[in-house]
């Protein structure tokens, strides 16, 4: 068996931990140690062997899996944006694609219309309990902004300028059925967000941005580069107009066979994009045509 890797496993547990909504005790209780010791495991301190195989079970996930030969599976946004905190935490380069675009390249005043957005795409019957996850969720995204801030590690984003364009069109909105002054007012606010992207392409040295003129999936991924290992996380949530993050299994890995794949689905899409000047250039001229 390779060097196992305590610390990932350390964050594995926490990001469990955070997305089931558990106390320190209560995981304790379950994999019958101490609290303290469960703080010691999250941070990465060598434990034994039967208190993984415990952790494993309580994890679902048979032993090679957490043990990193395998996938990471979250079915709640709370638990995988804990995970993509604590990978980008520990990444020099991140290689993304995200519809419009990444959270981490939004305006400071994004954060105000994502919240509006979430409300009105709230169903019915919306359970307190998952009003919970999603302020927590929120906490856990604000974070992330905060570590990109202090830490600003490569950021290569793949953008489709079709969804640019769509997402102009269309508004920082959750639903479609608002008041039209409301619409122009949330289409405004997008545009805003686009101009924003734009300054951050002029502006900000660890930011690259590869504009492709076609649809993405509906899927999207983030690449991890680490100076010791390499991870894919692949995520149905989505945090630009129409919002989703309520629904859905997301996923992440270090599996060289998926990390590789998603390497080289990222490196055609970058070859047949522009970026820099020419991308600006062309997103400018999207604006002036709307």
């Amino acid at each position: 068996m390779s060097q196992i890797d305590y610390s990932a496993i350390g964050e594995r547990l926490r990001a469990y931990r955070i997305g089931r909504q558990l106390s320190a005790n209560q995981i304790a209780k379950q994999l019958g140690i101490s609290r303290a010791a469960v703080y010691r495991l999250e941070r990465g301190i060598v434990v034994k062997l039967d208190t993984l195989d415990r952790l494993a079970h309580l994890l679902k996930v048979p032993i090679n899996s957490l043990l990193g030969s395998e996938t990471e599976y979250f079915d709640n946004a709370l638990g995988y944006f804990e995970r993509m905190h604590q990978l980008e935490a520990k990444s020099t380069k991140v290689v993304s694609y995200f519809d419009p675009f990444s959270y981490l390249l939004t305006s400071d005043q994004y954060f105000d219309y994502f919240l509006k957005m979430l409300e009105e795409a709230r169903p019915q019957h919306f359970p307190a309990e998952a009003q919970v996850i999603q302020k927590k969720t929120l906490d856990i995204l604000y974070r992330r902004k905060e570590t990109f801030t202090k830490i600003n590690f490569e950021i290569n984003s793949i953008v489709s300028i079709r969804q640019i364009e769509r997402f102009l069109h269309i508004g920082l909105v959750g639903r479609l059925d608002l008041p039209a002054s409301t619409r122009m007012e949330r289409a405004l606010q997008a545009r805003r967000e686009v101009e924003h992207l734009i300054c951050q392409i002029e502006q900000n040295p660890h930011f690259n941005i590869y504009l492709v003129d076609e649809l993405l999936p509906n899927l999207t991924f983030q690449i991890f580069y680490q100076p010791t290992a390499s991870y894919v996380a692949v995520s149905p949530y989505r945090l630009g107009e129409l919002p989703n993050i309520h629904c859905g299994i997301a996923s992440v890995t270090s599996s060289t066979e998926a990390v590789d794949m998603h390497k080289h689905m990222a490196n055609e899409l970058i070859a047949r994009s522009v970026s820099g000047e020419e991308a600006r250039q062309q997103i400018l001229r999207l604006l002036a045509k709307l």
